[in-house]
C-alpha cells in the first residue's frame, strides 16, 4: 500500500493521477504543419534569337509549377489546406555572378504523421517548418526509429539522384 503526502492511501502506483507535463499529449496523431520553400531561378540563356528567360521570370514559373503540384496531385497522409507566396526576393551569386531571384511559399497542410514531414523537409527548396498543431507532441521510442528510418530512405535516395546527374 502505498502513501500520498496528505495521507491518503492508494493500492498501486497506477492509481495516483498522471500529471498533464505526462499525459500523452497527440492522441488525434493529425498534425498542421507550415512549411516554406524558396524556389531558386536559374536564368536559361536564348536558343537562337528568342527563349531565353531571366531568373525573375523562372523563380516565378518554377514556383507556379510546384504550388499546382502541391494541389492537384494527392499524397498519402497529406492534405494541403493553404499556399502563400510571398514577394520575390534577390541574391547576388559571387560564383555565377550573376543576380539570382528567389521566389518563396508556404505551404499550409495536415499531415497524418511526422514521418509524412519528411517528404517536406528533403527537397532542395526547403526552408523551414513550423507546427503549428498540436502545441506539444509525445513521441515513443518506435515512432522515433521510424521517422528516422523514413528520413536515412529520403536522404538516400536524394544521394543516388546526385550520383546520377
Amino acid at each position: 500500500m502505498l502513501r500520498t503526502p496528505l495521507g491518503d492511501r492508494r493500492d498501486t502506483v497506477s492509481d495516483f493521477p498522471v500529471p498533464k507535463e505526462q499525459a500523452p499529449v497527440n492522441k488525434n496523431k493529425k498534425f498542421k504543419i507550415k512549411v516554406r520553400f524558396d524556389y531558386r531561378g536559374v536564368p536559361r540563356p536564348s536558343r537562337f534569337i528568342f527563349g531565353g528567360k531571366k531568373s525573375r521570370e523562372v523563380a516565378e514559373e518554377l514556383r507556379q509549377r510546384q504550388a499546382a503540384m502541391w494541389r492537384n496531385v494527392p499524397l498519402q497522409g497529406v492534405r494541403i489546406e493553404d499556399t502563400d507566396f510571398f514577394d520575390l526576393y534577390s541574391v547576388y551569386d559571387e560564383i555565377e555572378d550573376d543576380v539570382l531571384f528567389y521566389a518563396p511559399m508556404e505551404l499550409t497542410a495536415t499531415v497524418d504523421s511526422l514521418e509524412d514531414c519528411v517528404r517536406f523537409i528533403c527537397r532542395e527548396e526547403f526552408k523551414r517548418i513550423e507546427i503549428l498543431e498540436p502545441a506539444q507532441v509525445s513521441l515513443s521510442s518506435r515512432e522515433l526509429e521510424r521517422i528516422f528510418f523514413k528520413l536515412s530512405e529520403a536522404m538516400q535516395q536524394r544521394l543516388r539522384e546526385y550520383e546520377l546527374k
